[in-house]
């Protein structure tokens, strides 16, 4: 179970173990960056900043990809399910972030919160048989087998650049700034 400040915002425990740090931390990740994009219309998840193509739609359907990919497609050795496994990624490489501007925000919240709900799952049913030292069941392209400790380690890496992607695009959307939620804590969905 993840530790939690006064507001309820999630934080990693203390002094706690590995397994707990690391799900703490990429816990508080996903929640700083659904406070980041949450309840925006299509134009707000649409807005770009300066010269850069990067939207808050396209962080949204980029890391619901990242979450399959590492998690069920790495980890768990599953599919990466739909819309993932019918993409030709060599025809369209970027697709993530392209395609996001033709869904909804509905879609966009809803694909990033299935995503994030099966990475849970998985890392939970994982942890049940070893801890993080457990070898994936998928390698990565150069045959290297990654730990889950690894895996968690870069999930929180990819969550802290973006993050840092949607407080600049966020700001520029509707002046929100900060680094947690003020008050009681936002839940992960819109």
């Amino acid at each position: 179970m993840t530790n939690a400040d006064e507001h309820g915002h999630p934080e990693p425990p203390i002094a706690g173990d590995e397994t707990a740090t690391l799900l703490g931390s990429l816990e508080r990740q996903r929640a700083t960056f659904a406070w980041k994009t949450g309840g925006l219309d299509a134009d707000g998840l649409r807005a770009t900043l300066g010269p850069s193509s990067i939207t808050l739609g396209g962080l949204l359907k980029h890391l619901a990809l990242v979450e399959s990919l590492y998690f069920s497609l790495k980890l768990a050795g599953r599919s990466p399910g739909a819309p993932w496994d019918t993409v030709d990624w060599e025809a369209n490489p970027g697709w993530d972030w392209r395609s996001a501007a033709e869904d909804t925000p509905e879609q966009l919240y809803t694909l990033w919160r299935d995503s994030v709900a099966r990475s849970r799952t998985i890392v939970t049913e994982l942890l049940t048989d070893a801890g993080p030292e457990q070898l994936a069941r998928g390698e990565w392209p150069d045959g290297r087998v990654p730990s889950l400790r690894r895996i968690l380690v870069d999930l929180i890496e990819e969550y802290a650049r973006h993050v840092g992607h949607a407080d600049l695009i966020r700001e520029s959307v509707d002046g929100l700034t900060g680094e947690d939620p003020p008050g009681p804590a936002v839940p992960l969905t819109p």
